[in-house]
């Protein structure tokens, strides 16, 4: 008698994203388990903002997780996440509405066949432009809207959905990295560390270049390489992305509908960039914006109410896996809040650099940022539980605090391009149907050389008092 089960010979297959996200929070909850439990004493800023007080770690009574309490958290990091969550489902809804319209698919078959013979500098550009958005307003979870331009740009030219997909994704985050001028990273960061505002442009604008050009022949090398061999597109056994693929590369002439669409579109985008920048709009009014500019562009391009609500759900529902995601990457967070560790990673962590000698300081102080980034997704959350530390530390070891928020700044944003826990990272993948698991393969060797571009900086930052 045959037993399948020790019969069958398969090769090892990466975990579903959920089997993934379950067993990291599982993995959270025993740490509740190791890690004592602990707080640091917080006030508020002049700002408002509650920041730690350096030297006031303290025990407090353990709070383990019980393991029979995963499902409940799961719902709990669901209703944290509740407004990046239905932000998400918002813009695939709306965004399927534009797309309906054929506007941008015909543009973007204009700029394609002006682009003919030179397809290479699509790659740069698309990095170049969406870095700027990352500089300036902390482009983050806004690149959801811009994935399917990249998409249907890369496909027009011979390239692959990862491809199109990475230089968007990969130049809001190049250019948050750099944080220029990023409210949310470098902003509060300086402003926590009692640095002037941003200051020290000029290394950050440095350290950009390196990473667009780095990043533009990683994408490229991958890209010709599919382009002259689709066997190797990472994504090409999976046949929903194939068939949008083959609908993606025929692109229709331009209409006079198409410009209407288009008026919308850049006038919501101003309108965003306005709003986020000049009235400090969350994700409540970007939602409402995006909602309102995919329904007029319904209606511009012909649609009937009925059959707008239509297009919106079928949007929606193909954007609810990455929705979820979002939802329960959260519950990781939740996990250790909860379990009373958080603060005592970061006491742990950044505690132990104080032991290092000479060069390896700046460095360890870096990869305790890189770490703690791992765990603190926000950007801002992260500046406003580790700089409070980080600066009084860096002084001690008599490194510049412009360096320190350096440090802080390389870790934040270079860690998203890998982390389950990023809304924007796992909101980009949703919306183009990759699975993070193929991700992962494709991006963590750059993810490493964006990693050591930052430690070389971060040295460069030290040597020259920063």
């Amino acid at each position: 008698m045959r037993i399948p089960l020790l019969d069958n010979k398969k090769r090892f297959s990466m975990p579903h994203t959920f089997v993934l996200l379950v067993l990291l929070v599982l993995v959270a909850g025993i740490l509740t388990y190791i890690i004592p439990a602990g707080e640091f004493n917080r006030v508020k800023d002049a700002a408002g903002r509650m920041v730690i007080v350096p030297g006031t770690y303290h025990f407090v009574a353990s709070q383990p997780l019980p393991l029979y309490e995963v499902p409940l958290k799961l719902f709990k990091g669901l209703m944290k996440a509740a407004d990046v969550v239905y932000f998400v489902i918002i813009i695939g809804g709306a965004f399927e509405i534009i797309t309906r319209t054929e506007m941008i698919a015909a543009f973007t078959g204009r700029m394609a066949r002006a682009l003919r013979g030179r397809e290479g500098w699509v790659v740069p550009i698309f990095l170049s432009a969406f870095s700027v958005g990352g500089f300036t307003m902390g482009m983050s979870n806004e690149v959801l809207v811009f994935i399917p331009i990249g998409i249907l740009m890369a496909r027009s030219l011979g390239f692959d959905v990862l491809t199109g997909t990475a230089m968007v994704l990969l130049g809001a985050h190049a250019g948050f990295t750099a944080g220029l001028m990023n409210p949310f990273g470098v902003g509060i960061a300086q402003a926590i560390a009692q640095v002037p505002l941003f200051s020290g442009m000029w290394l950050r604008a440095a350290m950009l270049v390196v990473l667009l050009i780095t990043t533009s022949i990683y994408i490229l090398r991958y890209a010709y390489k599919v382009k002259a061999d689709p066997s190797k597109d990472i994504l090409n056994d999976l046949t929903e992305i194939n068939e949008v693929d083959e609908k993606a590369a025929v692109l229709p002439d331009l209409k006079p509908h198409h410009y209407a669409v288009l008026a919308i579109v850049i006038s919501g985008l101003a309108g965003l960039l306005y709003g986020v920048t000049a009235k400090k709009w969350w994700i409540d009014e970007m939602a409402a914006l995006f909602l309102t500019m995919g329904v007029l562009s319904g209606f511009v391009a012909g649609y009937t109410p009925n059959q707008v609500s239509r297009i919106f759900i079928e949007g929606a529902k193909g954007i609810i896996f990455g929705a979820l995601v979002v939802g329960f990457a959260r519950t990781i967070i939740v996990v250790f809040e909860d379990g009373k560790i958080v603060d005592s990673i970061i006491f742990y962590l950044s505690s132990s650099i104080a032991f290092l000698p000479g060069l390896l300081q700046p460095i360890g102080m870096y990869v305790v940022n890189v770490i703690i980034s791992l765990i603190i997704v926000s950007a801002s959350g992260m500046a406003m539980a580790t700089m409070p530390i980080m600066a009084p530390v860096a002084d001690l070891l008599h490194i510049t605090r412009q360096t320190a928020v350096l440090m802080f700044q390389c870790a934040d944003g270079m860690t998203h391009v890998i982390l389950p826990t990023s809304a924007a990272t796992m909101g980009a993948l949703a919306t183009a149907k990759i699975p993070f698991e193929r991700w992962i393969k494709w991006v963590w060797p750059l993810f490493f050389i964006w990693i050591g571009i930052g430690g070389i900086f971060v040295i460069i930052a030290y040597v020259i008092g920063y």
